[in-house]
């Protein structure tokens, strides 16, 4: 499966759902579904800005999921600041740049479980998660104590 490398505190806003523009300086005819990956750099200015704290963010690690559904092509960063709110840049982070595009993100969600990988540039393919058996044992264990639990109320 596709993935890609959003440094926090933005990958935990795109799996959330809160952050549905991804910001890039290159563009991409993919479509789909892909990974999201929280690298190990934590942007700690972007924490106290959108009042995250960073000590509670994973890194190194898949943390969610979402499509990408289409590509916006801002012709400069002033377009682009217009539409902020859906990607949370601020101006200074545009600076500079002459074309952005903006990856629409839509039907995000948050793995379970973080799944420990190794980021790259662009839209990398992930390798498949080894999960060890006893791990795929105790969550349905899980799950089927949840089920008991709602199904007695």
């Amino acid at each position: 499966m596709r993935c890609l490398s959003i440094s926090q505190p933005y990958a935990d806003l795109v799996a959330s759902g809160a952050k549905t523009v991804e910001l890039r300086s290159w563009n991409t005819r993919y479509r789909g579904e892909f990974l999201v990956h929280a690298p190990l750099r934590v942007r700690a200015g972007d924490c106290a800005r959108l009042r995250m704290d960073p000590s509670s963010l994973v890194t190194g690690a898949v943390i969610g999921r979402a499509t990408l559904h289409g590509v916006i092509e801002y012709p400069s960063a002033a377009a682009a600041m217009a539409d902020s709110a859906r990607h949370l840049a601020t101006r200074s982070m545009l600076a500079g740049r002459r074309r952005v595009y903006g990856f629409e993100l839509r039907g995000a969600s948050r793995l379970a479980v973080p799944v420990p990988l190794a980021g790259r540039l662009g839209l990398f393919e992930a390798p498949a998660p080894r999960v060890p058996d006893s791990e795929i044992l105790t969550g349905l264990l899980e799950e089927e104590q949840r089920y008991g639990l709602i199904g007695h109320h």
